[in-house]
C-alpha cells in the first residue's frame, strides 16, 4: 500500500463498542486508552456509528434515557476507505469537525482508525523527498519514462513540472499523479505535447461514387 493511502499510516489495533455497551463501559474504555472516540459496529463489524465523549455530554430529552452505546452514539458514521488519499482523508475531517476517522475496507468493515496526527506524519514531506516521489511514481510508474525525461522542481510543496510529452493526454496523466502525492501543496503545469489526443477524430467523410452513365 502506497504511503499515500490511509491504509499505510492507520492504526489497526481499534478499541470498539458495541450498540448495547453500557455507557459506564465506554467511559472506561475512553479513559484507559485515552481516546476521544470510539467505533461503533455490528456483529459483522460494520461501522454503524461513533461514540465520542462530546456525545456523552450532549443534553437530550428528559423523557429518554440513555443507557448504552446506540443511544447516544452518532450515526451515520463519518468512514473512510483504507484506499482514500490522505488528502481525501484529511478532507473529510475538515468538513465533518472531527480528529479521527474509522477506517473501512468496501464492505464497510473496520479494519483501523487514522488520526489528524496520523495523516499530517504522512503529508509532511521535504521538498527533496517529493521531488524523488514525482520522479519514481509519476515519470516512472505512470508515464513509463526515464526519471530524467521531464524538469522536475518543487518548493515549499509545489510542484513544477517542466518539459514535453508526447501526447496530451500524458499531461493530464502527469499532473493528476503528481497531485495525488503526499506532501504536495499544488502543481503547476509547464509541460508541452505533441499530439492532441483528448480531441475526437472527425467521421470520415465517403467519396460519393460517380452514377453510371453520367
Amino acid at each position: 500500500m502506497k504511503i499515500t493511502e490511509v491504509g499505510a499510516v492507520m492504526t489497526t489495533d481499534v478499541v470498539t463498542a458495541a450498540p448495547g455497551t453500557a455507557l459506564g463501559d465506554v467511559i472506561r474504555a475512553l479513559g484507559e486508552h485515552r481516546v476521544g472516540a470510539l467505533p461503533v459496529t455490528d456483529e459483522e463489524d460494520r461501522v454503524i456509528g461513533v461514540i465520542s465523549t462530546s456525545d456523552l455530554t450532549r443534553p437530550r430529552p428528559v423523557r429518554r434515557r440513555a443507557r448504552t452505546a446506540g443511544d447516544v452514539m452518532s450515526a451515520p458514521a463519518v468512514v473512510v476507505k483504507a484506499g482514500a488519499t490522505v488528502t481525501e482523508g484529511s478532507w473529510l475531517m475538515t468538513g465533518h469537525d472531527v480528529g479521527r476517522l474509522p477506517v473501512v475496507d468496501d464492505e464497510g468493515r473496520l479494519v483501523g482508525i487514522v488520526t489528524r496526527a496520523d495523516l499530517l506524519q504522512a503529508v509532511l514531506r521535504t521538498d527533496g523527498a517529493i521531488e524523488r516521489a514525482v520522479r519514481r511514481d509519476v515519470l516512472g510508474s505512470a508515464l513509463w519514462l526515464t526519471p530524467r525525461a521531464l524538469a522536475v522542481t518543487v518548493e515549499d510543496g509545489v510542484v513544477t513540472l517542466t518539459g514535453r510529452l508526447e501526447r496530451r493526454s500524458d499531461v493530464d496523466v502527469a499532473v493528476r499523479a503528481a497531485s495525488r502525492l503526499g506532501g504536495v501543496v499544488a502543481v503547476v503545469d509547464q509541460l508541452s505535447y505533441g499530439v492532441d489526443d483528448t480531441r475526437p477524430r472527425p467521421a470520415a467523410v465517403e467519396a460519393e461514387e460517380p452514377v453510371a452513365g453520367t
